[in-house]
């Protein structure tokens, strides 16, 4: 009785701060079907998973997703968000889940300059961090030596932090654990600090698995984001594979959303980890890097042209058939105005006499 008279008071409580949280609450939140895709991927083919973790955790979907996918008990949700109201919510959305207090530890605050969980590694990483955020970059000189950042001895540009987010799930991530990030596309081909922190990434073979995803799937965002799926020792190769999954996809309203059908293909394709044609290609990090480090799956898969087939001979048939009546008809053309000419002469004879 008294559970359920709590749980109701967490529910009000929910309500009321999602309305406080408006725009900045919601502005990066990830679609239920996205979010199972990252869960999948992320504890797809782990025999254990003890710790998940979410830097930018918002009001806790990502996290609460893979405990619904994952299902088990024992595992614990480490999350830290910098909007103290969405911070709140996420919380009480824990507790909502039945989420046991024990089993999560989440934290408020600035993850890019104040960590919370500095000497934590987690087993599985799931996040979706806000897209071109700005931060001190180079202008802070503390940030260079933090051991998050360092060891790609470059720092993401101050007007866009995604990669300063991707440097700080590396770091996070323990040596068998797997990180998916979904993350703005162009992090995958701009130049500058950002080229030379993936050119870290790809020559310590760290970069697993890029996905395309498709358009217009989140909320106040049109463009087609990606996913980025990061390893350590855990990856199997020294190859990247690319996914095209931006055909995958289907119409709601007008949005685009991920079928059961959708979601499947992307994992089946990610757990295969193969070459297929028009979906999917496995590179090597030496043909990436040969690519000046482009991660853009355009750039290695190939799509496939589904313009109309031409048959040449035909067409070739087809147009001496053409031509040759063009030519009779030019040729009748030719002796009907010879005719009109006689016929037009006789006339002027007939009159004239």
């Amino acid at each position: 009785m008294y559970f359920s008279f709590l749980k109701n008071v967490l529910f009000v409580l929910a309500i009321i701060y999602a309305s406080q949280a408006g725009k900045s609450g919601g502005e990066y939140f990830t679609p239920q079907e996205v979010s199972e895709v990252l869960a999948r991927i992320a504890s797809h083919n782990v025999t254990k998973i003890n710790t998940v973790y979410d830097p930018a955790c918002g009001s806790g979907s990502l996290l609460l997703k893979f405990a619904k996918t994952v299902k088990d008990a024992h595992i614990k949700y480490f999350g830290q968000e910098i909007n103290p109201t969405t911070y709140n919510l996420c919380r009480i959305n824990m507790f909502l889940h039945n989420i046991n207090y024990d089993n999560f530890d989440i934290q408020l605050g600035d993850t890019l300059h104040n960590p919370k969980h500095l000497d934590y590694k987690f087993d599985a990483i799931v996040s979706n961090p806000p897209y071109s955020l700005k931060w001190d970059g180079k202008d802070n000189p503390i940030l260079i030596n933090d051991a998050r950042y360092a060891p790609a001895g470059v720092l993401a540009p101050k007007n866009a932090a995604d990669l300063a987010f991707t440097m700080h799930m590396l770091y996070h991530l323990n040596e068998t654990g797997t990180c998916a990030i979904v993350e703005f596309p162009g992090v995958l081909y701009r130049g500058g600090a950002e080229q030379l922190i993936r050119q870290y990434l790809v020559k310590n073979n760290y970069v697993d698995t890029v996905i395309q995803l498709p358009a217009n799937l989140f909320f106040g965002v049109g463009i087609a984001t990606c996913i980025i799926v990061l390893k350590k020792s855990a990856k199997r190769d020294s190859n990247i594979l690319f996914i095209d999954a931006s055909g995958e996809c289907e119409k709601s309203g007008n949005k685009n959303r991920l079928s059961p059908t959708n979601k499947d293909n992307i994992v089946q394709l990610y757990a295969d980890r193969q070459s297929v044609d028009y979906k999917a290609a496995l590179i090597s990090n030496d043909q990436v890097e040969a690519n000046n480090f482009n991660l853009s799956v355009s750039n290695y898969v190939e799509q496939e042209d589904k313009r109309e087939e031409i048959d040449i001979d035909e067409l070739n048939r087809l147009i001496e058939d053409t031509t040759e009546k063009m030519n009779q008809m030019a040729e009748k053309l030719k002796q009907f105005n010879a005719a009109l000419r006689k016929l037009t002469q006789d006339m002027k004879d007939l009159c004239a006499k």
